[in-house]
């Protein structure tokens, strides 16, 4: 059976940046869930969520008994009077995860609106500016032993398959393949890896109802909706081939991390379907296992 290298990630728990996203579960129950479940690395969630001071937080993975494989950085990377700012933040977060022991720092091309139920028109001389900021952190990052990845992620400017391909014929950075994302965005993952196979440098798996997928990007309703409509369900429910990418991958000669990454909301006051990323995590982990054998 071919070994993968399997992480979590804190979305799963319904753990998101954006505001009003729903309630989040406290650090400690989260990753003892992922423990728990056989899983032995995670990423970092979004900023504060984690301790942010690195003995702390290797004290915190350490008790659980995890490790740090890398973090998510959504910051604006196409307006040229921000790019001192992000590159200021881009560097805490490159010094947390280096200390902390991770290996990539996971980018997106954010809007600069709060959440990604919008995005306002991109020009070409703003296009150029983003590809050259995200080349400026990869070098920050490479400096402290990270790799960078860019994420193709909905309500960003790198989303749809003119955008993905634009931005892998425009840079040398490689792609966090996300499977949800790219097929919200239209593009089939498994086509993009025989395409690309060399330029995958980190996966997160997830799977999602295409039926969902294409009201959202019709635009008929958000993403921040689809999501507590049911949009990801567990690998194995949805219309991701999950297998196939993996066959993909693993033949050419992928060895990254695969993080099990279902974005999820728990809604409301009521702690009774906080059992729910716990379960929905096991039944995912076991698909994939599933296809190993």
């Amino acid at each position: 059976m071919t070994e993968l290298k399997i992480a979590a990630a804190p979305i799963s728990w319904g753990v998101c940046e954006v505001p009003g996203w729903g309630r989040m579960l406290d650090s400690e129950t989260v990753l003892g869930e992922m423990s728990a479940l056989g899983l032995v690395a995670t990423e970092l969630g979004p900023p504060g969520y984690l301790p942010e001071e690195p003995a702390e937080l290797r004290g915190l993975l350490n008790r659980h008994g995890m490790r740090l494989v890398g973090g998510f950085l959504a910051v604006v990377l196409h307006d040229p009077n921000q790019v001192w700012s992000t590159m200021d933040d881009a560097a805490e977060v490159v010094e947390l995860l280096a200390t902390a022991g991770a290996e990539v720092l996971v980018l997106a091309a954010a809007t600069g609106l709060t959440g990604y139920d919008a995005r306002p028109p991109l020009t070409g001389e703003k296009w150029r500016t983003l590809i050259d900021t995200a080349g400026k952190i990869r070098d920050v990052a490479a400096g402290r032993g990270l790799r960078t990845v860019l994420h193709p992620h909905i309500g960003t400017y790198v989303e749809s398959t003119v955008e993905v391909e634009r931005f892998l014929a425009d840079s040398d950075l490689p792609l966090c393949l996300d499977t949800g994302h790219l097929l919200i965005g239209g593009i089939d993952p498994v086509e993009l890896a025989r395409r690309h196979p060399d330029r995958v440098g980190h996966v997160h798996l997830k799977d999602v109802r295409a039926a969902i997928a294409e009201v959202v990007r019709a635009g008929q309703i958000s993403y921040t909706h689809a999501v507590g409509a049911g949009l990801y369900v567990p690998l194995g429910d949805g219309d991701v081939d999950v297998p196939a990418l993996v066959r993909v991958l693993t033949g050419a000669g992928y060895t990254g991390w695969y993080v099990l990454e279902q974005d999820t909301v728990l809604s409301g006051d009521s702690t009774s379907g906080d059992d729910r990323p716990r379960r929905d995590a096991a039944r995912s982990l076991a698909h994939l296992t599933s296809t190993l054998s």
